[in-house]
């Protein structure tokens, strides 16, 4: 069984992982000058790539 300590460095490797991918999508929609397409209160939009920021930074509370 994995401990506490295992568990949270192994979701801080996925959150690092999810704001990577995140910010390679945002460069490239931008490279290409291509919307973001995303569901906002259930209806599909298209975001300016420029609109968004490149970085958004996963702020988690205490432990």
């Amino acid at each position: 069984m994995e401990t506490k300590e295992q568990l949270k460095e192994e979701r801080d490797k996925i959150v690092k992982g999810l704001e990577e991918a995140y910010r390679k999508l945002v460069e490239f929609k931008k490279a290409k000058n291509s919307p973001l397409v995303v569901v906002r209160n259930g209806e599909i939009v298209e975001i300016d790539p420029n609109d968004v920021p490149s970085t958004i930074l996963y702020k988690r509370g205490q432990d």
